[in-house]
């Protein structure tokens, strides 16, 4: 199955076109699924049919499905007072009734992770187009799964559950309690959920499409997100670029200034992204005739996977490089941090820790430069950890 993650800053038209996109696929004969994160039924106004918890039929080939946040954070926090029980007990905690509970800040994108990883699992359908929450948020939202799994790496090691039957007996001797049996379960159930999902936002076959309306604004958060998602690793298969007014609009009206710099933002674009000019159609679009108007393409199947190589200079300068695209990243905004086997790189307001490749674990940072968009981390072999020549 194919993942289609739809981006865009709010208010960009990114919900409208990845219904298009969507049933575009669906009446080529690709069976798709829409999947969206917004409370408010935006998806339902674009395509003319209300989505909703249930999977909803749009038209032969296209279902469209709202994973209910509200839902998932009780149905979860439900199960986790059964799971905890003895302990809420012994601590004399009431248990909160399931019409109580309200979802917290950050349920819906949990929630849209799981269905992201449901729909992966369920097999039933050829492309998954996911309408992500505004660019800023998505970006948090992508970073998610990697990020808790580190965590829960660093809290609990997989290596030290081998310990698990001697925990009582530690416990007594050392004198201070040892994380349980159920905690262990609890974690290593997280980290499966987690690691579904992360599949599927690492898959070679997951790419996003950009939307942005040509302007200034619009090629502001272009250059912010595609930095965000190049220190992902994430593709970008294509650029929409939404509300293109006519080239005939009369020279001399007031529509004249916005299409001088509609035009010019689309040069700047078409120099670095795959561009496809969506059309204005004078009204906000409704309705799958509308949407059929707007003419979205199909996902590009040629999408390259953003690599991060190691290039071998051993011979000729004594270092491994670690080249790693950054476009639009400059030495202002940049930081490396090495901790132990891992490198911290923070671009712009973007962060994200990265494993060292096995070969770099055994070097010192030598130095780095940003040229062009592409940072180099150079490398030397540790004497005491490099194999000698035999």
């Amino acid at each position: 199955m194919r993942t289609l993650l739809i981006m865009g800053a709010g208010g960009s038209g990114r919900t409208t076109l990845a219904a298009a996109t969507a049933l575009t696929a669906a009446r080529s004969g690709t069976r798709t699924l829409l999947l969206g994160a917004d409370p408010e039924d935006t998806l339902g106004a674009a395509l003319g049919v209300a989505t909703g918890p249930a999977p909803a039929a749009v038209e032969p080939g296209l279902t469209a499905w709202r994973p209910d946040a509200a839902r998932g954070f009780r149905d979860g926090l439900a199960a986790l007072q059964d799971r905890a029980a003895s302990a809420l007990g012994l601590l004399g905690a009431a248990r909160l009734d399931p019409e109580e509970l309200t979802p917290l800040p950050g349920a819906g994108e949990l929630a849209l992770l799981r269905g992201l990883r449901d729909a992966a699992l369920a097999e039933e359908h050829d492309l998954l187009v996911v309408d992500l929450p505004p660019a800023p948020a998505a970006l948090a939202l992508l970073a998610l799964p990697a990020e808790l799994r580190r965590y829960l790496r660093r809290l609990l090691p997989p290596e030290r559950q081998a310990a698990r039957a001697l925990r009582p007996v530690l416990g007594r001797l050392a004198g201070v309690p040892l994380p349980t049996e159920a905690l262990y379960e609890h974690a290593a159930r997280w980290d499966l959920e987690l690691a579904a999902a992360e599949a599927v936002l690492t898959d070679r076959n997951t790419v996003v499409r950009l939307v942005a309306e040509p302007g200034p604004a619009g090629a502001d958060a272009v250059r912010a997100t595609a930095l965000g998602l190049a220190l992902r690793g994430l593709p970008v298969e294509r650029l929409a670029a939404n509300r293109v007014l006519p080239e005939d609009t009369p020279a001399d009206g007031w529509l004249a200034g916005p299409v001088a710099q509609q035009r010019k933002t689309l040069e700047e674009w078409q120099g670095v992204h795959d561009v496809h000019p969506v059309p204005h159609l004078g009204r906000d679009p409704r309705g799958t005739d509308d949407l059929a108007a707007l003419a979205l393409p199909g996902v590009r199947p040629d999408t390259a996977p953003v690599e991060w190589p190691v290039r071998d200079r051993l011979a000729e300068d004594g270092v491994l490089v670690w080249e790693i695209p950054l476009p639009g990243a400059t030495r202002d905004g940049l930081d490396l941090v090495r901790r132990g086997d891992e490198l911290a790189v923070a671009a712009g307001p973007f962060r994200r820790i990265v494993p060292l490749p096995s070969a770099l674990r055994r070097c010192t940072v030598e130095g780095a430069a940003l040229r062009e968009g592409l940072l180099s981390v150079r490398f030397a072999p540790d004497p005491r950890l490099w194999p000698g020549e035999r």
